[in-house]
């Protein structure tokens, strides 16, 4: 079965409960192409790379006490990582259960029995949703309750989800449900948990999934590039599915971006400015869960751009970046931390923008708006709440909602027209990025022509065009394009007639000609091509090596694979 058809199926198996026959369907499925069998644990490491659960320990502090399955793989910097950023700093308070999120650097390069699958799940993603191969993610449930049983008088232990993926919403939904009970039944749970996960379908983008855990059945569905920015697709409905379904979920990674502005609502234009520039920003809060929310909602208040910077939902003193990010030798870097220790105050005194909330409540009204104030003012983590930068918007406020940045007319126009691909010479080359010209297009066709948004567009374009967003960006769209020119070459060869064309040649250009189709053919599995390219111009190659002498033909046969 073709990756193409997985895509469009409807979703998870009407057999939930995991049974043999029903497992070696799926094998066959997500393995197109060929028959490999999956690996233990393969199905697991497609969503998670381990569950950890930390607690605390008189004499050692904060510690991993179990990795499951057991054979994840952690170096001893990426473990006193998680051990510290599971649990809230003592100042937070946090008694009950507490839900949050952080990331952290992958120490060491690492890949799963059957990533080339994945990477071809992650290339159908919204950009904003592909996993980053230089950082996980922890996703965590922590538990503090009085227990007079404990020298230290209370119970302390975190739950985390370790993953490549940022589907904040989904992982904090299963958390929400399997916490609890682990913390009652403990590691055999856990084993059960781990067991179901490695029954799941993989995260394919654009298709309903049926995920059984513990008992219940969560339906989601992942987005792909071809959704439309900002819109949510429906999920699709299967009477015999359905009936089991015990959790729908409309979203796998947005956060409520309402309930985390709240306290800024007057001021989300310049922070989208902020953030849209690459600027290094700082996020106080009185909580892991108010600091994670807050950061992990200003990185996407920009999308469908993909924020390219450095991120840290929470972030603590003892992380393995502090002194990197927090040196005042240098100019400070351009990332987004959420901190909630109060040594944050005086060490990132130095930085330009910060930003001090309060507890996020919600209520029926807007709460009370936080005012821009100078960065001088900001003394301790107990100063009140604001916007603390001398920074001066280029856009005007206004009550519409934010426009966003249109760069795609000006990039376009560095695509070559279609007439001139010719299958005879090498795709045309891409032309230049030119800031000059751009800016220039800008007067005569930029939004400051037709927004009701007043204010310096042309001075926020230029300072947009020299941050990572921009120039991640363009990277990623000048790939696109570039793949685009290849695969219009590569159609364009395909409806000639190549076997004539052979024919009218020497055996020398015949045989030259083979082995540059041969190397389209294996760059082609990447290309966007129309459906039935790939299969043309393998017939394209057999019937050009049919026409030569036996010996060439096995030669070329032999060459490659045909």
């Amino acid at each position: 079965m073709s990756l193409r058809k997985l895509e469009e199926g409807d979703g998870g198996s009407a057999d939930l409960g995991g049974s043999p026959a029903a497992e070696e369907r799926q094998q066959e499925d997500l393995l197109p192409g060929r028959r490999l069998p999956l690996l233990p644990w393969d199905r697991f490491s497609a969503w998670l790379h381990c569950v950890c659960v930390v607690g605390f320990d008189l004499e050692l502090g904060q510690a991993v006490e179990v990795i499951y399955p057991q054979h994840a793989k952690l170096t001893d910097k990426e473990k006193t990582n998680i051990c510290y950023l599971s649990f809230p700093d003592s100042n937070s308070g946090c008694l009950g259960d507490t839900q949050f999120c952080f990331r952290f650097r992958q120490s060491s390069s690492r890949k799963a029995s059957w990533h080339c699958l994945l990477d071809q799940f992650d290339r159908d993603l919204p950009i904003y949703l592909k996993k980053d191969p230089a950082y996980y993610y922890g996703y965590v449930y922590f538990r503090q309750v009085q227990d007079k049983t404990l020298k230290r008088g209370y119970f302390q232990k975190s739950l985390v989800l370790i993953s490549k993926l940022p589907y904040i919403h989904f992982f904090h939904t299963v958390l929400g449900k399997i916490a609890p009970e682990y913390f009652e039944k403990n590691e055999p749970f856990l084993e059960a948990v781990c067991s179901d996960i490695d029954r799941w379908p993989p995260p394919v983008p654009g298709r309903t999934l049926h995920l059984p855990i513990v008992g219940i059945v969560i339906k989601v569905r992942i987005p792909t590039f071809r959704d439309k920015p900002g819109t949510t697709q429906v999920l699709q409905s299967t009477p015999q599915t359905d009936t089991l379904v015990s959790i729908a979920l409309p979203t796998v990674h947005e956060v409520d971006l309402f309930r985390c502005f709240l306290p800024v609502f007057f001021h989300i234009q310049m922070l989208w400015e902020l953030v849209l520039l690459g600027e290094p920003l700082v996020v106080m809060a009185p909580s892991p869960s108010e600091s994670s929310e807050t950061v992990l909602a200003l990185v996407s208040c920009i999308s469908p751009l993909k924020y390219y910077s450095d991120f840290r939902p929470y972030f603590t003193i003892h992380d393995s970046e502090f002194k990197e990010y927090t040196t005042r030798t240098q100019t400070p870097p351009s990332v987004i931390l959420g901190v909630t220790n109060p040594f944050f105050a005086k060490t990132l005194q130095h930085w330009p923008h910060i930003i001090r909330i309060g507890d996020i409540k919600l209520s029926g009204e807007v709460p009370k708006q936080v005012k821009v104030k100078k960065l001088k003012n900001l003394k301790t983590l107990d100063s009140k709440p604001g916007v603390y930068t001398s920074y001066k918007p280029y856009l005007n406020r206004d009550e519409e909602t934010i426009k966003q940045l249109q760069k795609e007319r000006y990039v376009a126009s560095l695509m070559p027209l279609q007439k001139s691909i010719s299958p005879w010479k090498s795709p045309p080359q891409l032309k230049s990025f030119s800031q000059d010209e751009f800016i220039k297009s800008l007067e005569k066709a930029g939004p400051q022509l037709t927004s009701k948004l007043k204010g310096d567009w042309i001075g926020l374009y230029r300072h947009f065009l020299k941050s990572y967003n921009f120039d991640g960006w363009f990277r990623t769209r000048r790939k696109e394009m570039t793949q685009k020119l290849e695969a219009l070459h590569l159609e364009a060869l395909c409806n000639e007639d190549l076997l004539f064309w052979s024919q009218k040649h020497t055996e020398v250009e015949t045989v030259d000609l083979v082995l540059k189709l041969k190397d389209k053919l294996a760059e082609g599995e990447n290309l966007p091509v129309e459906t039935g390219t790939m299969e043309k111009l393998q017939m394209h190659i057999d019937s050009i090596i049919l026409a030569l002498p036996e010996d060439l033909q096995g030669i070329l046969i032999k060459t490659g694979s045909t």
